[in-house]
């Protein structure tokens, strides 16, 4: 149990990190880019935006960095 509460501290600081950037990120106006692959559809009364590049290199980076950390905990 305890190391499950470190896992779930841990996560809560990650989750609490990238709120936080992506808010100075949204309050400072820097372009965020829309990858190859992200769709956007804007009709008359609504838009749909669905990030599917975005999904896939986020998914890579994060499939690497556990492989990374499983290596060093090995």
């Amino acid at each position: 149990m305890v190391e499950l509460g470190k896992g779930l501290l841990g996560l809560g600081v990650l989750l609490a990190i990238v709120g936080g950037a992506l808010l100075i990120v949204g309050r400072t106006g820097l372009p965020v880019v829309r990858l190859p692959g992200d769709f956007a559809y804007r009709g008359k009364n609504f838009q749909v935006y669905f990030p599917l590049g975005t999904s896939i290199l986020i998914s890579v980076i994060l499939t690497l960095l556990f492989y990374l950390f499983s290596r060093i905990k090995r």
